[in-house]
């Protein structure tokens, strides 16, 4: 695994692993094209993908949703898109956009499965129709100490859970994700337990914030961002919002999830954004908006629970935050 260090560049407090790759920007015209082909593409709804990938850049109808909306100015598009973790495809940040063209995102299906009375596979198609999807802007905080501002398209996770009918016994949701090396080289790798597995207590999976997540800035998720579907946790450090997902499981025990498996004392279970409690390797108490004011400007403190505190914090009354970490 490549592990990040404490030192910086030229004295700086910018960690290497925080600054773009060249050949990243060499990839931004790109990437910028393919934005371009999406604006002057026609709106998709639900029933308009064709049994194979969806069009690069094409249109999702979503309607904003007011109550989940930032007053945050969003990342740049060619930002969200460049700059990535997903260990599948590679773990520099430029590997992503580089090397997910492999991916296959048709035909996709997600199986819903585990303690439920009403298991069901869905296919991408179905999961676009299940309920009216919306544009949701939320801060997304990296463990690593960077953050965003990405609109996602999709709708609240609880839609799918109210459909399963969960059993007494169902206590967690874990989120199994796509782990085929024909399509991603970065399995080679053997960083991680593959496939990636990430997981969240039921209540968690069930509030209205936890986004099953299709698009961004209005049209289909990009490869590198998790394409076809992922979920969005915005309170919770980036590595809890698992990309790519095949498997929803409802499950008795907490289940064990990637990076908590591979280094308990660094990423807990919990994951929620809390400044007051340190990476064993860096402080989590400030970040860095990627994009906005050059690398080389002050930080920003880091809100506890990303910000979204009130809507979230009653999850966690009565638990020690630095214990459940």
């Amino acid at each position: 695994m490549l592990i990040k260090s404490s030192r910086r560049l030229d004295g700086s407090d910018i960690a290497a692993s925080e600054v773009t790759p060249r050949r990243v920007f060499e990839r931004r015209r790109h990437v910028l094209r393919a934005a371009g082909a999406g604006a002057a593409g026609l709106v998709f709804g639900p029933r308009a993908f064709a049994a194979n990938d969806a069009a690069e850049g094409a249109k999702l109808a979503a309607t904003p949703n007011p109550a989940f909306q930032v007053a945050d100015k969003p990342t740049a598009f060619k930002d969200i898109t460049s700059y990535n973790n997903f260990y599948e495809f590679g773990t520099d940040k430029g590997d992503p956009v580089q090397n997910a063209h492999t991916l296959q995102t048709r035909p996709w299906t997600v199986s819903v499965e585990g303690e439920v009375h009403q298991p069901k596979i869905y296919s991408i198609d179905d999961l676009l129709k299940l309920a009216p999807l919306e544009e949701r802007t939320y801060r997304m905080r990296c463990v690593e100490g960077w953050s965003m501002v990405i609109p996602w398209v999709g709708y609240s996770l609880a839609e799918i859970i109210k459909r399963a009918q969960p059993t007494a016994n169902a206590k967690y949701v874990e989120f199994v994700t796509l782990a085929d090396p024909r399509q991603m080289p970065g399995l080679a790798s053997k960083i991680l337990d593959w496939p990636y597995r990430e997981g969240l207590r039921i209540d968690e999976a069930m509030h209205p914030l936890t986004l099953l997540t299709v698009g961004l800035y209005g049209q289909v998720l990009p490869k590198q961002d998790g394409a076809p579907v992922r979920i969005v946790v915005p309170w919770k450090y980036g590595f809890k919002s698992a990309k790519s997902i095949v498997k929803i499981r409802f499950v008795e025990k907490a289940p064990a999830t990637s990076w908590n498996t591979y280094a308990s004392d660094e990423y807990g279970f919990y994951s929620n954004v809390n400044p007051n409690v340190d990476h064993p390797r860096w402080s989590q108490a400030t970040e860095r908006r990627i994009g906005e004011d050059g690398f080389f400007s002050p930080k920003r403190p880091t809100l506890m629970f990303n910000g979204y505190g009130d809507q979230v914090a009653s999850l966690y009354q009565g638990m020690d935050l630095k214990k459940f970490y």
